[in-house]
């Protein structure tokens, strides 16, 4: 007799498990300890299999009924229920295992080796960019708008390089996912020609006297942040890369042989600089001391301490200032430097060693290394101390080349 919901309610335990038939296969199962669990018995390629329909009353005398006809439909094209199942849970498992975010973790575990600190940090950056409720989804699941509808926005903020940067990175990504069987094509090859193009515009960088004194002058009057006003005014006065700037460490500096020392790490060129600190820059940093003693970075980010600011702290800070991006910028410092100390007569040579540019005379750099130290500091110290005329007036500037006997 088939079974029905006060049949189902008055079955009591017994001292051993029992079973009471329903019709086509399906059967309620009574353990000792009172639970009532739903089965489907069937035969496939000869041998009897029971199958699992959850338990009553959260699964119901109908809804078991439903779940036996679904096996029976399977079992009439030739498929094992017990097998589709669990076909199914390893595809949910699966995709559960294969995120975005997992699968870039993985990529990114491969792809940061050899990597320096600075370029490590751009991956992480360009990463963090992409929303939880993207990289939260199945890898394979993505679609090209999924992909476009979180770049517009950075398009929209005029930040069309950060955009293409971004489509970029997830395109490594997806083309990694390839390769190890966890998606089927990259959908970002859809975006070409999608977003807007990349105009390519030198760096912009104030490089005039007269305006490199505005600057300087519009900087010692930024009230924002102590953290970020210490690194404006020292972006244009130590003119390393932004990248190195913000993570500045405290283990890195020797104050009393007035050195920061990056860590080939972190360099772009994978070779450590030494960067002479002029007596301004050890009065910052001397001031700064207190404020951020407590972690690794001279910087820290504002929202996580553990971390250096944001690579747009400071363009952020030089915006406020009302310093647009074709006007002054983050980077716009090196070539400050670069400009102004060649006009001021010293050696090509040594500024673009203090800027660690890449000598791909592997003989000669070694040389100049050694040769130039003496040099960079003298002209690190004359460079801050021109700064400081500047601030007060361009006028009366003496040019810093002729009164240090710099080498031409």
């Amino acid at each position: 007799m088939p079974l029905t919901e006060a049949k189902l309610k008055a079955l009591k335990p017994a001292a051993a498990v029992y079973r009471v038939a329903d019709a086509g296969g399906l059967c309620i199962e009574v353990t000792s300890g009172g639970s009532k669990l739903w089965r489907y018995r069937y035969r496939v390629n000869g041998k009897a299999t029971m199958l699992a329909l959850g338990s009553y009353p959260e699964t119901t005398l109908a809804q078991a009924r439903d779940a036996r006809d679904d096996a029976r439909r399977l079992l009439r094209d030739g498929k094992d229920p017990a097998a589709e199942r669990q076909a199914a849970r390893a595809r949910i498992q699966f995709a559960a295992d294969n995120t975005f975010r997992a699968v870039a973790q993985e990529w990114r575990s491969k792809a940061i080796k050899g990597l320096a600190q600075v370029s490590i940090s751009k991956v992480d950056w360009q990463l963090g960019l992409i929303p939880d409720r993207l990289q939260n989804r199945p890898i394979d699941e993505i679609t090209a708008q999924d992909v476009l509808t979180i770049l517009r926005p950075l398009e929209h903020r005029e930040i069309v390089d950060t955009a293409h940067r971004v489509r970029a990175r997830m395109s490594q990504v997806f083309r990694y996912a390839v390769a190890t069987g966890r998606a089927q094509r990259d959908p970002t090859a859809d975006l070409r020609g999608a977003l807007t193009p990349i105009t390519s515009t030198p760096r912009a960088a104030v490089t005039d006297p007269q305006a490199v004194g505005a600057l300087l002058r519009t900087i010692d009057a930024y009230e924002g942040q102590p953290v970020t006003r210490a690194a404006l005014r020292l972006a244009p006065m130590l003119f390393a890369r932004p990248g190195n700037l913000r993570a500045m460490e405290w283990g890195e500096l020797d104050l009393d042989a007035a050195e920061w020392r990056i860590p080939a790490g972190k360099m772009k060129m994978r070779e450590a600089h030494v960067v002479p600190l002029p007596t301004q820059a050890l009065a910052i940093l001397e001031e700064l001391h207190p404020l951020t003693k407590w972690g690794a970075y001279v910087f820290p980010s504002i929202r996580d301490g553990k971390r250096p600011m944001s690579n747009n702290t400071i363009n952020a800070a030089l915006r406020r200032l009302g310093y647009d991006k074709d006007t002054m910028t983050a980077h716009g410092f090196r070539a400050m430097a670069s400009t102004r100390l060649n006009e001021l007569g010293w050696s090509p040579d040594v500024i673009e060693r203090q800027l660690a540019h890449a000598d791909r005379n592997k003989v000669r750099a070694v040389y100049n290394r050694a040769q130039y130290m003496a040099e960079r500091t003298k002209m690190m110290q004359a460079w801050a101390d021109y700064l400081d005329q500047l601030r007060i007036d361009t006028a009366k500037v003496v040019p810093i080349g002729k009164r240090s006997g710099a080498s031409r």
